[in-house]
């Protein structure tokens, strides 16, 4: 695998690749990683998304050349390398949120963060319509993070069944919590 990009410093740099199907894939295939910057490495470990594709994904903290290289119990996976340029940030990526003088919140270049967020508990659950409502909505607001439920609750104002759930569903067995659904969280 040869990837030649740029990726931001506090941005994300994935590698995709395609190995097995074959038996529960979340469980029996490991892959992961190791990035190296000048005389540092980082291990990552990778995951399975569905359909053959296996993920790795990194957050890269210093500016300059980086290399990575796979390990995997995966032939297909295994030994892939490539490299990237992580460059400077732009915009608002301000890097991963701290804790800064013990009792307060910051970004990795010291700007500050306030968290102010609401919950929507049953949102995933609800229409198209009224998710794009709800989104459009929270975009006019304050809040600057959102938290839900990935299960369904029954409320007396929601009784409404998911499409998918996030893991496989076996209905005279319940959930297989070995084997996520992948089209869950893409979607």
């Amino acid at each position: 695998m040869e990837n030649s990009q740029q990726v931001e410093q506090w941005g994300m740099f994935e590698a995709v690749l395609q190995g097995t199907t074959d038996g529960n894939p979340f469980k029996e295939v490991q892959i992961f990683a190791k990035f190296s910057h000048l005389d540092r490495t980082v291990e990552v470990e990778g995951f399975y998304d569905g359909d053959g594709t296996y993920r790795v994904r990194f957050m890269p903290d210093a500016i300059g050349n980086w290399s990575f290289s796979t390990w995997s119990n995966d032939p297909d996976l295994h030994g892939n390398s490539g490299f990237f340029d992580c460059v400077p940030p732009t915009g608002n990526n301000h890097g991963p949120v701290r804790v800064d003088r013990v009792f307060h919140f910051a970004y990795e270049d010291g700007s500050p963060y306030r968290p102010f967020g609401t919950t929507s508990y049953a949102w995933i659950h609800q229409s198209e319509q009224r998710q794009e409502q709800t989104l459009a909505t929270l975009r006019e607001s304050p809040f600057n993070k959102f938290r839900m439920c990935l299960f369904p609750k029954r409320y007396l104002y929601n009784l409404t069944e998911p499409g998918q759930f996030p893991f496989a569903l076996a209905h005279d067995s319940g959930f297989d919590f070995t084997c996520l659904n992948p089209q869950f969280f893409s979607g």
